[in-house]
């Protein structure tokens, strides 16, 4: 275990025993390929286990209790993940933006469809697409902690299931210095994997919603309760490729 380099380090954010599992084995895959990182697991389940060096426990979890927590990391250089992720490439390169950024996210892949183009107060340019927020990576001091403050206060406020349309508002109204990064740090589909050659650009974190179905059927691991029509929708989308 470690107190991470430079002030670098890892957090997960996990309501009910299924997220604080899956977000044990995601921080698996960052502990197999960044050993020099720390990593800090947010969660309200007691007890719960993994590679972790810090477990912060939290009462009134929620579907989304990331925009609560974000704000209380201990790491100057923070990374954020979804618990659907794994990180299969050396680190380093990505915390050295925060020389000279606030935070680095990348944009959300299926950025034209429903809710990723639903606005809250104002009107955004079409050109200024939702990011997705399963990674972030952000300074945890100054600018970038007082954002991640007040994107919690614009979640509650707003009231939408999903994060990502206050976060749109408030980065575009932000001056923040932000960076959006390549695609190939928040691989959300297999089918990149498919056709990119090493020329074109290489995996280092992947964000595949089949990480937490395959854990479902794991033997004794806790029924998901985040789950509904919309979520049943989604998955068929996939399998049919729309």
């Amino acid at each position: 275990m470690t107190d991470g380099s430079h002030g670098c380090g890892v957090i997960y954010i996990a309501s009910g025993e299924f997220h604080a599992a899956a977000s044990a084995a995601s921080a698996q895959s960052v502990r197999d390929t960044n050993p020099w990182l720390a990593i800090d697991l947010y969660t309200d389940v007691p007890g719960a286990k993994g590679p972790f060096d810090r477990i912060i426990q939290f009462s009134d979890g929620h579907r989304r209790s990331k925009v609560d927590h974000l704000s209380q990391t201990r790491f100057p250089r923070t990374l954020y993940l979804d618990s659907d992720t794994r990180v299969v490439a050396d680190l380093k390169p990505l915390f050295e933006l925060l020389s000279r950024f606030d935070m680095a996210i990348a944009h959300a892949h299926a950025r034209n469809a429903g809710r990723q183009t639903e606005i809250w107060r104002q009107e955004i340019p079409e050109a200024f697409p939702q990011h997705n927020g399963g990674v972030i990576l952000y300074r945890g001091e100054g600018k970038a902690l007082d954002f991640m403050g007040r994107w919690r206060a614009a979640y509650h406020e707003a009231g939408f299931k999903w994060d990502q349309i206050t976060l749109r508002e408030l980065m575009w109204l932000s001056d923040l210095a932000i960076y959006v990064l390549p695609p190939e740090y928040n691989i959300r589909y297999r089918k990149y994997l498919e056709v990119w050659t090493a020329r074109e650009a290489e995996a280092k974190i992947l964000h595949l919603a089949e990480y937490n179905e395959e854990l479902e059927k794991a033997p004794g691991i806790a029924r998901r309760t985040d789950r509904g029509f919309a979520f049943s929708v989604t998955k068929l989308r996939r399998k049919l490729g729309l």
